[in-house]
């Protein structure tokens, strides 16, 4: 459960990585998916899980999606930025 609640950590801070790569309405999106996906994990923790392919559960995996394509996205545009600057500084 740890690594799980790691990833979640990660997703929670994805609409920073949105807006900061200036794609607001994916920031929003995934907004809305987070609030999807901490229902689904305090339902499991506290409650009976809901069912397989249930609108949390969606919710739930299509936030940590979403969360690992834009860490990708923050990683790549990092990388090219950095490589500009430094042939720039060359």
């Amino acid at each position: 459960m740890g690594v799980t609640l790691m990833f979640m950590l990660l997703a929670t801070l994805t609409p920073f990585l949105f807006i900061r790569l200036g794609k607001r309405l994916y920031a929003i999106i995934q907004s809305v998916l987070l609030v999807g996906m901490w229902l689904y994990f305090f339902a499991v923790m506290f409650q009976t899980p809901p069912a397989p392919f249930s609108f949390s559960w969606t919710m739930f995996y299509a936030s940590l999606i979403v969360a690992e394509v834009a860490w990708v996205m923050f990683i790549i545009s990092e990388v090219k930025q950095a490589q500009y600057k430094r042939s720039r500084l060359q």
